[in-house]
């Protein structure tokens, strides 16, 4: 989250604040319940939201893992697909060879 959306969201919730405080004044409370209603309801939920937050935490659904998930897999795919290519293009004595070197074939 960049500092702009940062400073939109807290400017969001102080408008949600005010605008409950508003709503329910309007709807019959008096000031000071109308403070406590609007508190409590802000409350639930920066609460609820922060609740959300810490569940896609403990399971890794956030986004930027799952990026970095579907990055991860089309990149192994796509350097995997390159070096099969590369080692298909070699002379069979290479192959035996380099294979030998890495351990993949028995001297």
């Amino acid at each position: 989250m960049t500092r702009a959306k940062a400073l939109l969201l807290t400017l969001a919730v102080f408008l949600l604040g005010g605008a409950g405080y508003w709503g329910f004044a309007a709807a019959g409370f008096e000031d000071f319940d109308a403070g406590i209603a609007a508190s409590v309801v802000l409350l639930v939920v920066v609460v609820g939201w922060t609740a959300t937050y810490l569940t896609r935490v403990v399971t890794g659904k956030m986004t930027f893992m799952e990026q970095r998930r579907r990055y991860r897999s089309a990149y192994d795919a796509m350097e995997t697909e390159a070096m099969r290519e590369k080692f298909n293009s070699l002379s069979p004595a290479e192959q035996e060879a380099l294979l030998k070197e890495v351990g993949q074939l028995e001297p």
